[in-house]
């Protein structure tokens, strides 16, 4: 959107941030050419790999007649992915698209909780518009991918599994075979047909915030379990149900070091030879391509500086020259648009280099354009793009999807009574009895007895919002209520179950009061839930003053305590180690709570071993087992027993670092975030108190005294109020990852002028959207108003998002009269404002 020029003068000539923080520190320069050297794979130097799949010459013609018989137009549309909150039936048959995918906010209706018919009839629908004829063009049919990473986890009722952390813990290939079956037979019931997974990252840094996804520190977990769970998903080659029936298409990801960026940062750097590259990071890919898998995502980070989603030596020369991958390379989510010299919209340099479907979720539509041009004057080889529309074809053929007819048809298709079923629930909740660890023991008070009183407290007791973590239901996996979870049973419903049948009483207190002392009180706490680098981390110390205060304070009353910690990594966690007599790592266990029950009332023993080293100190961020001076709190691999002696010496409880606050809280608790200012007044004029001729601003109270700021714009001259960064932000990954500045606030006066809500990025550098029509609408009632606005608007609008200096800004001429509660960068708890 075009910013009026009263907008644009809002900010300025003169960078904010300029006049707040003139020696700022500059942003890193671009990877040197030296770096981009060492990012050039020798694929002569990486192991050779033989095809497992023999090419099956029918399914090789039928490939070959359906290429020579499609249009440039349908072959830029296979190449293509749509999210289904940015395309509809109608565009895949117009645009002959290949492949829709959910992403994990993306739901049919647009409701994170839709049921699970709506997904099916939303499968249906896709399906029968790429069906539909083009004339003479031959129909192909569209293939639906989704994130199913710890069971079918977008869809109400589905099992949801531990995530792959914990299964690492298990150390069973054998279980993890049965949920990949179980996981695509929970998929086809809802008409989909090809999961995201599995992760096979190696996760080297902790404080990534994608930790919970990897099995493990090391190859050795992922290349055990690579073969077996995809053999669970797409089924073992030469079977009939290869891809088919109870099975689906299984994607290996994401290729390659995405574990291994620099400072554990998501979609960053991996900054190493090309040996470490290759013997720490690529091992599970082997046994992944022997079982068959047949698509691989690319990662969204880097090597020595260069994008995967752009690397040619690696896309092309190893997994398909080297390793005689002949499957399809499929992106991450806009991923390409952060090749050199691209855009979200516009890279024939990543098909060129060896990709063969643009993940483009909302982007998909100018992209279709571009490409197409690209194909029509030559600058995109034809040669390469048959390539990529050759193996996407293949997949699609040997997944017998031309003749599967529409999902709700299929073998499973509408079976709602296997979302969930007592088989796949009973399987989960023996995952989570595999996965538990146990670190503290003391005095052997593991296992309890059921038929004691016990109380159970901690906030993550009886939420299963926390104990499904990230992934579940939307992409962060916050938002959802216990209603969401039909098939589910918490921590607190597992133990209440277990101890009702024993004869003994179990009584459940969110703040750990009793009025009859306890046997033996069950904390359980831990991590919120988060996905991808909403969860990355400037240390792996864990702060919970709640918490660690109820555990005190048990302590304190001579209530023997047993802590659960529930998590998507290894922490430093001493308070609670000390405070605690016994201590469980659980994980992010998923549904099934009552496999936690089952090991505390000792129906079964601990199995579980540290897949992560647990770090003596928090700024310990990456441990990992075969270091020099390898000195964890607890080394890879350790886990006792009932049998073994638990106690545990008393440790230092002294951070290493002070925590750090969250960098997507701009304005909070009544003031702005850590680095930021609140500036007020006229445009090039700001100041922190520019007295009341323009704009005021006071305290005031929402839900806690000084909670919230009143700001009252006189209407006496152009005025703005702005939050300015310290340092400029980079929020690339952020707006590519679907965030957005959502605001809470309440309305006390409507504007009498137009109203811009912006976004700067130094000198002339600006672009937002005008809010005074909602403005108007919201002072009609004195309620409490939320709004969103993606970040990717702000991006259309002509923000640098590389550079966000003022990350808010509000600017009218008028009056205004508006009290701001909160101001954050997140992922949307509710419906946004549509770009323009």
């Amino acid at each position: 959107m075009s910013l009026s020029r009263a907008a644009v003068l809002a900010l300025g000539a003169t960078s904010l941030v300029a006049l707040l923080a003139p020696n700022f520190i500059e942003r890193a320069a671009a990877q040197t050419a030296d770096a981009a050297m060492n990012a050039l794979a020798t694929p002569e130097n990486w192991p050779a790999r033989a095809a497992t799949v023999v090419a099956d010459p029918a399914v090789e013609r039928r490939v070959d007649a359906l290429l020579a018989a499609m249009s440039i137009e349908q072959k830029v549309g296979q190449i293509i992915q749509a999210d289904i909150a940015s395309v509809t039936p109608d565009d895949v048959y117009r645009y002959h698209l290949g492949s829709v995918l959910n992403g994990g906010n993306s739901d049919p209706g647009g409701r994170y909780n839709a049921p699970a018919k709506d997904w099916l009839a939303a499968a249906d629908a896709f399906y029968a518009a790429s069906m539909k004829r083009h004339g003479k063009l031959p129909r192909i049919p569209v293939i639906w991918g989704s994130d199913a990473v710890h069971g079918h986890n977008n869809v109400v009722g589905a099992t949801l599994f531990p995530h792959n952390i914990g299964l690492g813990a298990a150390r069973n290939p054998d279980l993890i075979r049965r949920i990949g079956a179980a996981t695509a037979i929970e998929m086809r019931v809802t008409g989909l047909d090809w999961t995201f997974a599995p992760t096979l990252a190696v996760v080297r840094d902790d404080r990534w915030g994608r930790t919970y996804e990897g099995f493990g520190e090391t190859p050795e977990i992922a290349t055990s379990y690579a073969a077996p769970l995809i053999e669970g998903l797409q089924g073992r080659i030469g079977d009939k149900d290869w891809l088919r029936g109870p099975h689906i298409v299984a994607t290996a990801k994401h290729f390659l070091g995405d574990g291994g960026t620099s400072g554990g940062k998501d979609q960053g750097d991996a900054v190493m030879p090309e040996a470490q590259l290759r013997d720490l990071f690529s091992p599970p890919y082997l046994p992944a391509l022997d079982a068959g898998v047949q698509s691989v995502m690319i990662s969204f980070s880097s090597w020595n500086g260069v994008k995967m989603h752009g690397h040619q030596s690696l896309m092309t020369g190893v997994m398909k020259d080297r390793w005689n991958f002949d499957g399809f390379l499929v992106g991450d989510w806009n991923g390409h648009g952060q090749v050199a010299g691209c855009t979200a919209t516009d890279c024939p340099q990543s098909v060129i280099a060896g990709l063969d479907m643009y993940m483009a979720p909302d982007s998909w539509k100018d992209l279709y354009r571009t490409t197409l041009a690209h194909a029509r004057g030559g600058s995109l080889p034809m040669a390469q793009l048959d390539d990529a529309v050759r193996r996407i074809l293949r997949v699609k053929v040997r997944a017998g999807l031309f003749e599967a007819g529409k999902p709700s048809s299929r073998p499973y298709g509408g079976r709602f009574e296997l979302l969930g079923s007592k088989e796949h629930r009973a399987l989960a909740r023996e995952a989570v009895r595999e996965s538990l660890v146990l670190l503290k023991n003391a005095g052997g008070l593991l296992p309890l007895k059921a038929g004691g009183h016990i109380l159970v407290t901690g906030d993550g007791a009886n939420n299963l919002t926390k104990q499904t973590g990230g992934w579940t239901l939307s992409w962060q996996g916050t938002g959802t209520k216990r209603s969401d979870f039909p098939n589910a049973q918490s921590i607190w419903e597992g133990i209440d179950a277990a101890v009702k049948a024993a004869g003994g009483t179990a009584t459940l207190s969110a703040d750990g009061r009793y009025s009859r002392k306890p046997d033996v009180a069950i904390v359980v706490f831990g991590e919120d839930p988060y996905a991808e680098f909403q969860g990355d981390r400037p240390d792996v110390g864990y702060d919970d003053t709640k918490n660690l205060a109820l555990l005190r304070s048990l302590k304190a009353a001579g209530v023997p305590t047993v802590a659960v910690f529930l998590s998507g990594r290894a922490m430093w966690v001493n308070p609670f180690l000390n405070t605690s007599d016994a201590f469980v790592a659980a994980w992010l266990p998923g549904s099934e709570g009552g496999g936690v029950a089952d090991i505390l009332f000792g129906k079964a023993d601990f199995r579980g071993k540290l897949p992560y080293s647990w770090p003596r100190s928090s700024d310990q961020t990456a441990v990992n087992v075969g270091d020099a001076n390898y000195d964890p709190l607890f080394a890879y691999g350790f886990g006792l027993t009932f049998a073994d002696k638990g106690d545990l010496a008393p440790l230092p409880e002294a951070r290493a670092s002070a925590a750090i606050a969250d960098p997507g809280v701009l304005f909070t608790a009544g003031k702005p975030g850590s680095g930021r200012r609140l500036l007020l007044g006229a445009p090039g004029a700001l100041s922190t108190n520019p007295g009341p001729q323009l704009i005021e601003a006071r305290p005031a109270d929402r839900t806690a005294q000084e909670d919230s700021v009143r700001l009252r714009w006189t209407g006496a001259g152009h005025a703005v109020a702005t939050i300015a960064q310290e340092t400029p932000a980079d929020l690339t990954r952020q707006t590519n990852g679907d965030l957005a500045l959502e605001l809470e606030m309440k309305v006390n006066a409507a504007p009498s002028a137009d109203v811009s809500l912006l976004m700067g990025c130094g000198a002339n550098c600006a672009g937002g959207i005008p809010v005074r029509s909602l403005l108007t609408e919201a002072a009609k009632s004195d309620k409490w108003t939320r709004i969103a606005v993606p970040l990717r608007c702000f991006e259309k609008a002509g923000v640098d998002m590389a550079r966000v200096e003022t990350p808010l800004t509000l600017a009218t001429a008028g009056s205004l009269d508006i009290t701001l509660s909160s101001a954050r960068i997140v992922s949307p708890s509710g419906p946004q404002l549509a770009c323009k």
